[in-house]
């Protein structure tokens, strides 16, 4: 898409209002020149371009490409696309159709990327709205601007009721299911109606168009697929309402978008007219948006999303972090996650696509896959998971869809029987296998498959059109009539106490914490529609949530044994290794995706508190000995004695840093008893850290590392030496044939030598020993562990002999904290 000539090309931004002949411009100009390439924002736009340069050059030397369909002739010259397909290939002439969508926040990181990088050899042209300007200025300072000015005029009729709109008028709604209850109404009013949606293949947009134009019917009803460029003649555009679901939440429309519709009216030097179809309320317009409009003031643009238009393909992590990846500062925003780097994300989290996924080559083939568009509105979950399906094949064998599969799933949909919307689903099931037989190595026969979905769609858009032209009744569309002008288009989303998700009364899922679920008969075909609406509109739950969840009680909280946080027994965020084992990060769970970065922050913010509070109360001694370990005016011996048991978890063995427990003061031993710490004869440890609750936590905080524990029985005392758990890690000492709880052989140990005198033999009271379940040779072997000698005789006598020489033992240092003077100190121990 770039010029490969060394002459920079000519650059000519062509900006103004709707009904300026842009677009006429722009196939003048390129039919002008030996080859060219114009990029539209709509399949049916570049259909409708394609048919008029056909008529001029002929069909030979045109092409016809968009991720649904491909004519290409051998000696194509002139290539009409959509953005997102538009051929990397030197031309004579490029334009970027509507490059003003680049804000928009589903798919402007695209036209932002061909604004910026797609050129033609001899001349570009970039076509916009006038709000378009000051992005043009920056990011392409050397282009030429050209504003034109509106052919005719565009007024403000008021607000008429739809038995009062007059002939030649559209009716603009914002969902399939308003356009239907439009159209129904006015079936019964005033005879019938065209429908025009972005949906609808080619075939059944022209036969539709056609109807209107040839005056068969006096009205028109379309989604805002009629602002992008397509030609009728409207003389009145009336709003069915003045919000849309864009993707991401319910909003009112901006004055450029109202104005992009309303300028559908008139036509060359025609005047027209437009208004909604109310006088109060969401759906009427204000008096400031009625003067912009007709004087064709908007707010300038300030920004466009970016995305890295070509990624980084070795590894899938590195995929990611370049469609991550910030632009650089000035007026390009990071897209927001669009739906192939969702889907690409869940699949990332697969090990089984990772372990398919290890060579650049394949990196690119599963982000094709997650490039499938969800032409059916399903939902993530939904289409994510019938894009790993369609991956695990691309990625096994010879890597193509099984023949089989294929034919059985579109010979499904071969059949126009059913209701409008039943059909208008399987046509947007078909234009998804019509976007898998365009890749050229998905198929084994992929051109054979290609015209096979074209018979297809072909067959339902037929059929779809005489649907439209037939009576439709529908009680979900006559319960949107009625809504009509209120707040048409948001259908009814219930939520009961136990999250069960309901619209118009249909149980479709469940709301599990902020995991949507659909139930397994809510994916029939007749029910798609509700399931997309649910997924829709559970926002507003999903914020609502979040809030409650940033505003609740500590008691609201829970961690699981696998470092899971939990609220409401709903997984919200995990633990993660940290800098210390004090100190975890925090992860917020994927589920929280859906909601937006500054309340996902609150959230991850509210958990970070939780978790640092119920640390200081439930492992307060492992955070202590992090600090005293980190501490720059500590001394050596006191880092390393507090880094040793912060690392342990609140436990480790005292031989290897006894150079360092005997180098500390008075002071120092008493600040480590504050923080909890025993100084044992063998051990240092923390005993809290040894009952129950608090072995619970140590081995969630090792397991964050990798450091799996088995689970001594609550309770325990004394292990058989075999037992899983009988070791020091566990918080057993091994001794004989047993393992011994480190705080009881402190117990024992302190016994002993409560009982000595001086060295004089002595015979220990057997009292605790038998108390704890020591058995006589375990007794034996930790009163020589702890110094002592046995003396021969009838009777057990001992003898203390001073402790065991220190061994030599490696210091791992804490980074900054631990100096090399007290390894060599421990090690010449």
């Amino acid at each position: 898409m770039t010029s490969h000539s060394g002459i920079a090309p000519k650059v000519t931004a062509v900006l103004g209002p709707t009904n300026t002949g842009k677009t006429h411009l722009a196939v003048e100009r390129m039919c002008g020149h030996s080859s060219g390439t114009i990029g539209f924002p709509l399949r049916l736009l570049a259909r409708e371009v394609y048919d008029r340069v056909v008529a001029i050059k002929g069909a030979k030397l045109v092409a016809l490409v968009t991720g649904e369909e491909k004519i290409v002739p051998p000696d194509a010259r002139y290539f009409l696309c959509t953005a997102e397909s538009m051929p990397d290939r030197e031309v004579g002439f490029l334009a970027l159709d509507e490059a003003q969508l680049g804000a928009d926040t589903e798919r402007g990181h695209v036209f932002t990327d061909r604004l910026l990088r797609a050129r033609g050899r001899d001349e570009t042209m970039i076509l916009g709205s006038a709000a378009l300007k000051p992005m043009v200025r920056a990011l392409v300072p050397d282009a030429e601007i050209v504003e034109r000015p509106r052919f005719s005029t565009l007024t403000y009729a008021g607000a008429k009721k739809i038995s009062r709109l007059p002939k030649r008028s559209a009716i603009v709604a914002f969902s399939a299911e308003e356009v239907y209850a439009v159209a129904e109404m006015l079936r019964r009013l005033r005879g019938g109606a065209a429908v025009v949606m972005g949906a609808l293949s080619p075939r059944t947009r022209n036969a539709q168009v056609a109807m209107f134009q040839a005056g068969e019917v006096d009205y028109l009803v379309a989604t805002d697929a009629i602002g992008m460029g397509l030609n009728m003649d409207v003389a009145h555009v009336a709003f069915a309402g003045l919000s849309k679901f864009d993707g991401r939440r319910q909003r009112r429309l901006t004055v450029a978008e109202m104005a992009q519709i309303a300028g559908r009216a008139g036509r060359h030097q025609r005047d027209g007219t437009f208004g909604a179809l109310v006088e109060e309320g969401p759906g009427a317009f204000l008096p400031e948006e009625v003067l912009a409009i007709e004087e064709h003031r908007f707010p300038r643009l300030d920004h466009l999303y970016w995305r890295d238009g070509e990624p980084d393909m070795t590894s899938i992590d590195a995929l990611v972090a370049s469609l991550e990846r910030p632009p650089e500062p000035g007026v390009l925003r990071a897209a927001p996650p669009a739906i192939d780097l969702s889907v690409l994300k869940r699949l990332a989290d697969e090990p089984w696509v990772r372990d398919r996924v290890r060579r650049p080559a394949m990196v690119a083939r599963l982000w094709a896959a997650c490039g499938i568009p969800d032409f059916g509105k399903a939902g993530i979950d939904p289409h994510a998971r019938f894009v790993a399906r369609v991956f695990g094949y691309l990625s096994e064998g010879h890597g193509h869809l099984p023949h089989q599969w294929f034919a059985d799933e579109i010979a499904r949909l071969d059949t126009i029987a059913g209701d409008v919307e039943t059909i208008a689903g399987r046509v947007a099931q078909v234009r998804t296998w019509a976007y898998i037989a365009q890749r050229a190595d998905w198929l084994a026969d992929p051109a054979h498959w290609a015209e096979r979905t074209r018979e297809i769609e072909e067959r339902l858009s037929d059929g779809l059109h005489a649907s439209l032209t037939q009576r439709f009744v529908d009680k979900r569309t006559t319960a949107l009539i009625r809504r009509i002008g209120a707040d048409a288009g948001v259908l009814p989303v219930t939520i009961g106490a136990e999250g069960e998700v309901l619209v118009e009364e249909h149980a479709i899922g469940r709301l599990d914490g902020f995991r949507f679920t659909a139930e397994p008969g809510a994916r029939a075909a007749d029910m798609r529609m509700l399931l997309a609406a649910a997924e829709k509109r559970l926002a507003g739950e999903r914020a609502r949530r979040a809030a409650a969840l940033v505003a609740c009680e500590d008691a609201a909280l829970s961690v699981d044994a696998a470092g899971a946080i939990l609220w409401q027994g709903h997984a919200v965020a995990k633990l993660a290794a940290g800098r210390s084992l004090a100190s975890p990060r925090i992860v917020v769970h994927r589920d929280l995706d859906c909601l937006d970065k500054p309340v996902r922050e609150g959230v991850a913010a509210r958990v970070t508190r939780w978790i640092g509070a119920t640390l200081a109360r439930k492992a307060g001694g492992l955070v202590r000995l992090a600090e005293m370990a980190r501490d720059p005016a500590a001394t050596s011996a006191l880092r390393v004695v507090a880094q040793a048991v912060e690392a342990g978890a609140g436990l480790t063995a005292r031989l290897p840093i006894r150079a360092a427990v005997e180098a500390l003061s008075p002071e120092e031993r008493r600040q480590l008893r504050s923080a909890g710490l025993t100084i044992g004869a063998l051990d240092v440890f923390d005993a809290r850290l040894l009952k129950p609750e608090g072995a619970g936590w140590r081995r969630m905080l090792l397991g964050l590392r990798g450091e799996q524990l088995p689970q001594a029985p609550d309770g325990a005392t004394v292990l058989p030496r075999d037992a899983p758990a009988a070791m020091l890690a566990a918080g057993f000492r091994p001794l004989g044939c047993q393992a011994v709880r480190v705080d009881l052989v402190e117990r024992v140990a302190r016994a002993a030598h409560d009982a000595r005198k001086g060295r004089a033999p002595f015979a220990p009271d057997p009292a605790l020993a038998l108390s704890i379940g020591l058995e006589p040779a375990t007794l034996e072997r930790l009163m020589v562990e702890l110094g002592f000698k046995e003396l021969p005789g009838d009777m057990p006598r001992w003898v203390w002999r001073g402790r065991p020489p220190a061994r030599a033992v490696t210091v791992t240092p804490v980074p900054g904290n631990a100096f090399a003077e007290l390894a060599e100190m421990v090690r010449g121990a």
